[in-house]
């Protein structure tokens, strides 16, 4: 590999090894989330309302079918991590296989079911009649291509696992200019329907895809793809599976109620479906900061732990987080500032504007938790710990979120009922994750001997 594109985070200065990692998974996620804002925008603004909210309600489901694979991969990277600082290729070279035959197996499983289940899935959401054909083309257009979407999101991980962010980086923003370009053409230019912007999206991925793969295939280091070795070793699969499983059921469970959430949303009719559809894109961007120190943790965390560097596990855990949360804090002041000129984007439309202006002024400004929570979710995945932060998703962003909507919708017809909820367990979340990790230990590091 190209020494320029790799950062060795077992050694050297933390801040600057961790930032120099981390930088470039912020700059794919900025790509990665102009896939979602391009077919926003230009659909909602070249087709019309009804489009821009079939495009928002599919977002939760994508995120849905899209997320457990996801979680997978992440936590398949946490295994290539360990074995990557620990310097054991064997296992290296097993682990980065059978994460490519686990990508293979999960996308033909995900595009079955999405392709079939999509009306059930939407009907039962409360989608509106007249967004619903919109919804179902969009949605089935998307999963037909999902594969490509599961390879890049795997591939990029083995890459960021050994330490090269630099790469699916760059993949990302050719992908990224492409499908900009396409959802013009197809959109604006040509005048196709809102499937087009899902095509359009599909191709772009499909390119990256190729990108990612080809620079995992032409590499000389342990951890090169090759065809004829992609299988399920029994061990390592038990062990992506041990790691992953819950990354993936962690991140389901978020899109899941997210999808509950959106149900609740549609009630309020098609200009509050797009209204909070046009702020989901621009909150994607919000969230940058929180996913790429996240990702950036679990693999500092697992790299050191493979290596024995304790020290460095505690030191750059605390740098993480505060970066991540003061990042966080400042974007979402920034977007409560600015929520009309951003909103305002998407929509020209005064009642979708004052829907995504209040969803953004009553979430923003807790932007601070999110980032904690998260980077405390990625610090436990590259422990190994993967279970935690999956039983904590599952009980206060899925169980009590749900519930506290479910219950205060009863009383308060009022859609801030349902912006209130993230805030709100964001903060439960924080408290239980602190509690958690100020009464443990890092896994393998020996308790210091009795004076």
């Amino acid at each position: 590999m190209n020494k320029t594109s790799q950062v060795l985070l077992t050694e050297g200065s933390i801040p600057k090894k961790m930032l120099l990692f981390a930088l470039p998974i912020f700059l794919s996620n900025l790509f990665q989330q102009l896939y979602n804002a391009a077919d926003s925008l230009i659909v909602g603004n070249f087709i019309g309302k009804t489009a821009l909210a079939a495009v928002g309600s599919s977002g939760n489901l994508i995120f849905l079918l899209v997320g457990f694979a996801n979680g997978v991969a992440m936590g398949a990277g946490v295994l290539i991590a360990h074995c990557f600082g620990a310097k054991d290729d064997l296992s290296l070279e097993r682990a980065v296989h059978t994460t490519v035959a686990v990508g293979l197996a999960g996308s033909a499983i995900l595009t079955v079911l999405g392709v079939t289940l999509t009306p059930l899935i939407l009907r039962w959401m409360g989608t509106p009649a007249d967004v619903l054909g919109s919804s179902i083309a969009y949605f089935r257009i998307y999963t037909a291509g999902i594969t490509s979407v599961i390879l890049y999101n795997m591939g990029a991980a083995i890459l960021q696992s050994v330490g090269d962010s630099r790469s699916p980086m760059r993949y990302l923003m050719i992908a990224s200019l492409l499908n900009v370009a396409l959802d013009l053409l197809f959109v604006a230019g040509m005048g196709c329907g809102v499937a087009s912007a899902a095509l359009a999206t599909i191709l772009s991925q499909t390119v990256s895809a190729v990108l990612v793969f080809r620079k995992l295939m032409s590499c000389r280091q342990p951890y090169q793809v090759r065809v004829r070795r992609i299988r399920f070793e029994k061990k390592t699969f038990g062990k992506v599976m041990a790691l992953g499983i819950p990354s993936g059921v962690q991140n389901s469970i978020i899109a899941f109620a997210n999808v509950v959430v959106q149900s609740k949303i549609n009630a309020f009719g098609a200009s509050a479906m797009a209204g909070c559809g046009a702020y989901s894109k621009v909150e994607g961007f919000a969230f940058l900061p929180i996913t790429c120190f996240a990702m950036a943790l679990a693999t500092f965390v697992s790299q050191n732990i493979g290596a024995g560097e304790y020290g460095r596990v505690r030191a750059g855990t605390r740098f993480g987080i505060l970066c991540s949360t003061l990042l966080a804090e400042g974007i979402g002041v920034a977007m409560f500032a600015l929520a009309p000129w951003l909103i305002g984007f998407f929509s020209s439309n005064p009642t979708v504007i004052r829907y995504g202006i209040g969803d953004a002024r009553t979430v923003a400004l807790f932007y601070f938790l999110l980032a904690f929570s998260h980077c405390c979710a990625g610090i436990l995945r590259g422990m190994g710990r993967p279970v935690v932060p999956m039983t904590v998703m599952l009980f206060i962003w899925c169980g009590l979120r749900l519930a506290y909507i479910t219950s205060a919708l009863h009383f308060f017809s009022s859609i801030r009922v349902i912006w209130w909820a993230y805030p709100l367990t964001w903060a439960v979340s924080g408290v239980i994750f602190t509690v958690y990790l100020l009464h443990t230990r890092i896994p393998g590091e020996q308790l210091p001997d009795a004076a």
